[in-house]
């Protein structure tokens, strides 16, 4: 992927390392749907209870954490490549937008290590994967992910990094047009299986918008280079509802299904990777998935 020499977003808070500040508890906050959905994605992909996650974000057993402060973030090239991605997906945004007659107001980005607090969506913890907290308008990572990623599902490099990114922004975009939080009220009267079943639409879309991001940003950047799609794609597939329960369960069960199958996520991306059509990603609309 060719990204060095960009612009570098600076709506960046770089929480690794330092000392902290006062215990936060995990039962205070509103948890959204985008978190749940990725709390089961890294439950799933770390081999930690998916039951646990939920308890935790959703008011279970308390815990403190130590937060540590804001700084200006590092200077090495994988938060440099963060901030260069971060700064491509609001200029995307901003100019779909804007072409719509609307204003962008990007999210920012925290990066952390281990563990930390958020703006009502209770503690992010590694475990858990990247994920968007709509409360604060935020997107949580702790980089240690794509590690992770690389050594358990053989799957790497800078694009795919690029697209976990541009699919939380996704839930960001989401957000701002109304969607997460119609979905979230939706949920409330839905069955466990119906409401599952929300989750997987509300993630494909996020996979589309990514795929969109993608496609206007290489019309502009000619970001993307051979072998690039590729790797994205397998990516998506790894970690589709079915691949991830086949790994960590030995069965699959698609009524618990939250993301979608892996030929869904790679079907959605590719839509808005070759589309780049905001309008082809209405997922809730959709017959078939």
């Amino acid at each position: 992927m060719r990204w060095e020499g960009d612009r570098q977003s600076d709506n960046i808070e770089d929480r690794r390392g330092g000392g902290g500040g006062g215990g936060f508890g995990i039962g205070g906050g509103t948890v959204g749907i985008g978190t749940i959905v990725v709390a089961l994605l890294g439950s799933w992909f770390f081999g930690v209870s998916p039951s646990t996650i939920l308890n935790l974000l959703s008011g279970g057993s308390p815990a403190q954490v130590q937060q540590a402060p804001a700084h200006p973030p590092a200077n090495d090239r994988e938060t440099q490549f963060v901030r260069t991605v971060l700064g491509y997906t609001e200029d995307t945004w901003s100019q779909i937008f804007r072409a719509n007659g609307a204003t962008y107001s990007p999210p920012r980005l925290v990066l952390y290590s281990g563990r930390t607090s958020t703006g009502g969506c209770g503690t992010g913890q590694s475990a858990v994967g990247p994920f968007y907290c709509p409360a604060d308008r935020k997107v949580y990572i702790d980089l240690t992910f794509f590690r992770m990623m690389q050594q358990r599902f053989q799957v790497g490099g800078e694009f795919t990094q690029a697209y976990v990114i541009a699919h939380e922004v996704g839930h960001h975009v989401q957000n701002l047009l109304g969607i997460s939080g119609k979905v979230d009220s939706a949920r409330r009267n839905l069955s466990e299986t119906e409401a599952n079943a929300a989750s997987v639409r509300l993630e494909l879309q996020a996979d589309c918008f990514a795929g969109v991001w993608a496609y206007h940003t290489n019309q502009a950047k000619q970001i993307i280079e051979q072998g690039d799609v590729e790797s994205a794609l397998n990516a998506a597939s790894a970690i589709g509802d079915d691949a991830l329960q086949r790994q960590s369960r030995g069965e699959v069960v698609p009524d618990s299904f939250t993301h979608g199958t892996s030929a869904q996520r790679v079907r959605w991306f590719k839509r808005g990777l070759e589309t780049g059509s905001v309008q082809q990603c209405n997922t809730f609309e959709a017959r078939q998935l």
